[in-house]
């Protein structure tokens, strides 16, 4: 009787582990896929087939992926990211890896509290890499989500290349519900192109090995525009109508600061480092509208806000990144003067 009841037990064990299982063969659209990939880049079909059966689609993340916190206004958003304790994380973060964070800039020319700010908007520092295994994550979105299904489907073929050339067992990884992974949650286009073995060791390891993570992140934004020394962003004054006409432009900075003050915006006398520092020399900016708690905040996006948008689309991320950037630095200069 005890054998039967293990027996049960068992079998009941198995059905709830793979009730949301890949069933290859009601999915045309996945067989079409292994053929690709056994085409294009000489994978086995039998191991493919193997791995997509220990696979599970996760109506979760589909519901995840439809709600993000980019959805907030900003007064919601912000404290989200931006409070005592991501600030206190920071502070930590730089004090312990501030040699390779001066590596980093050396390299790469990227201010370290805008690395710092980034690790911790998206991981607080590496302590929640994400609980989703990555290969459920994007052959769920990537088959089960059609408003992006090519681009994941794109994901996905990356993930297996990535996989492949980094000898992970893609069964593995874990990470957010977007699939994004390790400390600096890359996707996996993004960790073939702009990861870096940092401390030439011989692996891009993005969950275990911080040096490794932090010029991974220099490297990106470097790619992606980011210019040393320049400014981030400015508060900004409006007068008029004109501006409006601005508010829902892309977040490219393509306007000078004289056609934005044409428009009626001007960067605010009260912020002189962003405001001296454009002003010196030929920046350009994107006109940027935030609700906050006071009624609706007005900046000017330059390039490196920019360079920021291009790790996540969203101007609320890049602002929150940026002004916990700006928390952090203020409490290692503090401690500088201080001696601490």
């Amino acid at each position: 009787m005890q054998k039967i009841k293990l027996l049960c037990l068992l079998l009941c064990a198995l059905s709830v582990s793979g009730a949301n299982a890949m069933d290859i063969d009601a999915r045309p659209e996945l067989r079409g896929f292994i053929d690709e990939m056994v085409k294009q880049h000489d994978f086995d079909r039998a191991e493919l087939t193997r791995l997509f059966t220990q696979t599970e689609m996760k109506p979760a993340i589909i519901e995840a992926i439809r709600s993000p916190a980019e959805k907030k206004p900003w007064r919601d958003y912000r404290p989200i990211f931006v409070n005592p304790a991501r600030i206190r994380g920071g502070v930590e973060f730089w004090n312990t890896h501030a040699q390779v964070l001066a590596r980093a800039e050396s390299i790469y020319g990227v201010a370290p509290e805008i690395i710092v700010a980034i690790i911790g908007v998206e991981t607080r520092y590496g302590k929640n890499t994400g609980s989703y295994r990555v290969l459920d994550a994007i052959t769920t979105l990537a088959f089960d989500y059609p408003e992006r299904g090519a681009f994941f489907r794109s994901e996905l073929e990356h993930y297996l290349l990535l996989t492949r050339e980094e000898h992970l067992d893609a069964t593995m990884p874990k990470g957010s519900y977007a699939g994004a992974m390790g400390v600096p949650q890359f996707i996996s286009s993004s960790y073939r192109r702009y990861a870096v073995d940092f401390d030439n060791d011989g692996r891009r390891d993005l969950w275990s090995d911080i040096d490794d993570v932090i010029g991974s992140v220099a490297n990106y934004l470097s790619v992606f525009g980011w210019q040393p020394g320049a400014p981030v962003a400015g508060r900004a004054r409006v007068s008029g109508e004109k501006f409006n006409l601005l508010i829902d432009e892309e977040l490219k900075p393509e306007r000078s600061l004289d056609q934005l003050l044409y428009y009626g915006v001007s960067l605010d006398e009260t912020e002189p480092p962003s405001a001296a520092k454009a002003k010196a020399g030929a920046a350009r900016g994107a006109l940027i509208a935030l609700e906050g708690d006071d009624g609706t905040e007005y900046w000017v996006g330059m390039q490196n806000f920019y360079a920021i948008t291009r790790y996540n689309h969203s101007a609320l991320y890049a602002m929150a990144v940026y002004q916990l950037s700006q928390e952090i630095r203020a409490q290692i200069q503090s401690q500088a003067s201080s001696g601490k």
